[in-house]
């Protein structure tokens, strides 16, 4: 124990030392990816280093904050307005697709992925254009002299700024373009990779992997003929000729991936690729005081906290109406993050809150479960403290945020759409009461918690490292350059090949002309 806390401490110390205050320019996501990539600003700022943020005029969640970064705010015309009435659109259209057969499912989700994709790229490609259209605003970046641009590639806004003001690029990634962000960099085999929402572990059927290989060429068909071509007039006014959008993707100095392997199914990786899933945790904080009277009151029981996070805020009312009719009927209090009208069916021992410290509510030990949407962020904060999960996914990468939980024997995934107030309470009382799911979690949390130095502490050191060594191209992988066709080594195969052919062709035509003449000088004979 002495020599691991001296390792960390070693590791921390060097950190430290080798902090040197730089100009750092940000390019974020908005909604719940902000509330991530502030964690990393917060971090940078207190080690002393410049923090410009680029952000649109219609951001939901990045607001201006002078003292902990500056912003540049640039007013994109004719995009499409991506808040709260948005994802109220797309989480009712979701329910619909759960009542859906398996058939017309996958057709209808299909294209909803296709929409869903065009809004926002076409939103990015908005944002980048307005910037580099901009001759002014583009003088005003080169001549702050960045040492590097940290970005959420999720659309490729902050990536096309980077390669024009060749900047070097560190990620804060998970996902990128129509999936995960493995993908674009390392080996992804989809004989054991499961795709982006396919419900799917690393040990298939033959039948999951035929299905999962269709996914596969699917998103490559939606990279190269929805995303692709989104940029293509970009590209062409305002790059060299050539200019390729994905190699301009995999270009990133280092990524900064979301996961860590106690979460997901072990992959392939590159050098470049540090893991720095639940860097957004940290230790539960003191608790208001009203907060933490209510946590106090509720006894030997505990408490069941509710948070369907960011960009959710309410349910339809039937489905509101049979989970407060659920946590009406058990012994445990309640904190539920809810905006919208009172449910009529709310129990005494429920507490409504529009907000609440997440985090600090999860770390308390009077906290017995939580019912989560299964966004990456809760997930990470449900695995930190050691919480079981009930899981309600609703969009995105939600569905498979929970299987992986519900692989790891971690929660209880209930299907939302269909969901009534007898389902949700078994379900309930079956994390709460059986103590393989406490158990379980409590076992990744060990796991997520034994590292030489904090994910947080890791990602700092190598946005530094960038900084100190203006780039880390040493690390990337040279296949990355290369046609699809020689990584594969399909040239090499092709021209070994013919090569066979040729040596069998060529021993067919020797034989025969031996048989030919060795036939010729024995009728000679005769």
């Amino acid at each position: 124990m002495r020599s691991k806390q001296l390792s960390s401490l070693t590791c921390l110390l060097f950190v430290i030392c080798c902090c040197h205050g730089g100009n750092i320019l940000v390019w974020p996501e908005d909604g719940s990816h902000w509330v991530n990539m502030q964690v990393i600003l917060s971090k940078l700022h207190s080690r002393s280093h410049s923090l410009t943020v680029v952000r649109s005029s219609k951001s939901w969640y990045i607001q201006e904050n002078p003292s902990l970064y500056t912003t540049i705010t640039v007013n994109p015309m004719g995009t499409e307005d991506v808040g709260a009435d948005y994802f109220k659109m797309l989480i009712d259209r979701s329910l619909a697709l759960q009542r859906m057969s398996p058939f017309f499912h996958f057709m209808e989700q299909q294209k909803d992925i296709i929409s869903v994709l065009k809004v926002f790229h076409n939103g990015a490609l908005q944002m980048i254009s307005t910037i580099l259209d901009n001759a002014a605003l583009v003088e005003r970046l080169r001549e702050a002299k960045f040492d590097l641009l940290l970005t959420d590639p999720a659309f490729p806004a902050g990536v096309l700024l980077a390669n024009f003001l060749h900047l070097p690029m560190v990620y804060n990634v998970r996902w990128l373009n129509a999936g995960d962000a493995h993908m674009q960099i390392a080996p992804s085999p989809p004989s054991y990779i499961p795709m982006y929402n396919s419900l799917l572990h690393d040990q298939m059927s033959f039948l999951q992997r035929t299905e999962n290989v269709l996914l596969y060429l699917i998103s490559l068909l939606q990279e190269r003929y929805i995303i692709v071509p989104i940029y293509s007039e970009l590209l062409k006014h305002h790059f060299p000729p050539g200019t390729d959008l994905l190699s301009m993707q995999q270009s990133a100095d280092i990524w900064l991936m979301r996961v860590d392997f106690v979460f997901e199914f072990p992959r392939p990786t590159m050098p470049n690729v540090v893991y720095i899933g639940g860097f957004q945790c940290q230790p539960a904080q003191a608790l208001p005081a009203e907060l933490e009277e209510f946590m106090q009151s509720s006894g030997d029981h505990g408490v069941v906290i509710m948070s369907l996070g960011a960009a959710v805020s309410a349910l339809p009312t039937a489905i509101t109406e049979a989970v407060a009719r659920a946590f009406a009927g058990i012994p445990q209090k309640v904190i539920w993050r809810y905006h919208g009208e009172r449910p009529s069916s709310l129990g005494n021992n429920t507490l409504l809150l529009e907000w609440f410290p997440q985090n600090d509510l999860l770390g308390h030990p009077k906290t017995r479960a939580f019912v989560s949407h299964g966004g990456t962020n809760s997930v990470y904060e449900a695995i930190y403290h050691g919480v079981p999960v009930l899981a309600l996914p609703l969009l995105f990468d939600q569905f498979d945020n929970v299987f992986r939980l519900q692989v790891r024997g971690v929660a209880r995934v209930l299907q939302v759409a269909t969901l009534t107030s007898e389902e949700f309470l078994e379900a309930l009382k079956d994390v709460l009461e059986n103590p393989l799911y406490r158990n379980s979690v409590r076992k990744l949390s060990e796991l997520h918690r034994d590292q030489p130095l904090s994910p947080l502490d890791s990602a700092t050191f190598w946005i530094e490292y960038v900084i100190r060594q203006k780039g880390a191209a040493h690390l990337r992988s040279e296949g990355n350059n290369l046609p699809w066709f020689s990584y594969h080594s399909l040239d090499v195969l092709a021209f070994l090949l013919t090569l066979t052919v040729i040596a069998l062709l060529t021993s067919v035509y020797v034989c025969k002309l031996l048989c030919c003449r060795k036939s010729i000088k024995k009728r000679k004979v005769e």
